[in-house]
């Protein structure tokens, strides 16, 4: 193996790895695991004053054993106060035989779009196959990767955005309407446009539920994607109790996803989460069995999906002649 450890920035990973690439590494890595051929996942949260830090890792082993590490910052004021992106942070991509660190890659990019590109697996294997119109609740830059990611799987015609601040609902509504070529409405009244739904998404950073039992329509297909620490929630635990639910890690979930707020108000047991995304993906667990069923996906986002996306930007990158090479051990 060469010596030098490849550092690639923000605008080189964007150039590189594209949504529909991402969508390929994720499936590809949650069918590994479902194999066990992974190390971890592992996740240490820390934090902070006005935010925290994630530190997410696990390896993947594929034609060679890799690794990789994630520290993300998660400050929601960044972006108001200093300028700066409200999640921030590095990948170290390490050759999981030697430990050698073969990339640090900026973070960005890959979280939004490894994030996104977990709930169109999901999406793809538990939502109706005829689903068109779809809600998102969080117009930010993770709000609009998953619109992009659900088109990928779904026919989309038409969508529903919220978000806690109008403008931003707005201009997400503008973008994407026309960049997609549908309709993008923007909405402030959550229950009237979730029972017009086949999917819903939620990627806010509230830290109390917003989404009751109520608003959900027969053959709803839920994503609920902010709830990435333990003081994060989006979803009523009676959603998750009454529904079938299925945990991209269960470990996680019940740590700090939605269902650990299930957990602990008592309404739940982790023997009531249906399975693994992995597990679904593998045919080990069925997913939609009822085109009535409401199907609920807690997404805490696993270090599986970043390891194979810095693996597929890694590669795209030394094909290409991407980013400079240090030599770490020099």
């Amino acid at each position: 193996m060469p010596r030098g450890t490849l550092l690639l920035s923000r605008a080189e990973v964007t150039a590189l790895l594209s949504l529909d690439d991402c969508i390929a590494a994720v499936e590809r890595a949650f069918l590994l695991h479902a194999e066990g051929s992974t190390l971890g996942p592992g996740v240490l949260g820390i934090a902070a004053d006005g935010g925290g830090f994630h530190v997410k890792a696990a390896g993947l082993r594929l034609e060679r054993t890799w690794f990789a590490l994630k520290c993300n910052g998660n400050f929601f004021h960044n972006s108001t106060r200093f300028g700066l992106p409200n999640i921030q942070g590095l990948i170290i991509l390490c050759d999981g035989e030697t430990g050698y660190p073969v990339a640090v890659i900026d973070s960005i990019q890959i979280t939004t779009l490894r994030t996104a590109a977990a709930t169109a697996v999901a999406a793809r294997l538990l939502s109706h196959p005829e689903s068109k119109v779809v809600t998102v609740v969080g117009c930010g830059t993770q709000g609009r990767a998953q619109l992009l990611a659900l088109s990928r799987v779904r026919r989309v015609e038409t969508v529903q955005a919220l978000d806690i601040d109008p403008g931003r609902a707005r201009v997400f509504a503008q973008d994407l309407s026309r960049e997609m070529g549908i309709q993008v409405r923007v909405t402030e009244d959550l229950a009237a446009a979730v029972r017009q739904s086949d999917i819903c998404v939620t990627c806010t950073p509230s830290r109390q539920g917003f989404m009751e039992p109520e608003h959900l329509p027969p053959g709803l297909f839920l994503a609920a994607v902010g709830a990435d620490s333990h003081d994060k929630q989006e979803l009523d635990p009676r959603i998750l109790a009454s529904n079938k639910v299925v945990a991209d890690i269960l470990d996680q979930c019940a740590a700090f996803g939605e269902v650990h707020h299930a957990l602990s108000a008592g309404l739940m047991t982790r023997d009531d989460v249906h399975a693994e995304l992995s597990d679904v993906l593998a045919g080990r667990r069925p997913g939609r069995t009822s085109p009535d069923e409401v199907i609920v996906f807690d997404s805490t986002g696993t270090a599986l999906q970043d390891v194979a996306a810095a693996v597929a930007v890694y590669e795209k990158a030394t094909a290409a002649g991407s980013g400079r090479t240090i030599d770490m051990l020099g």
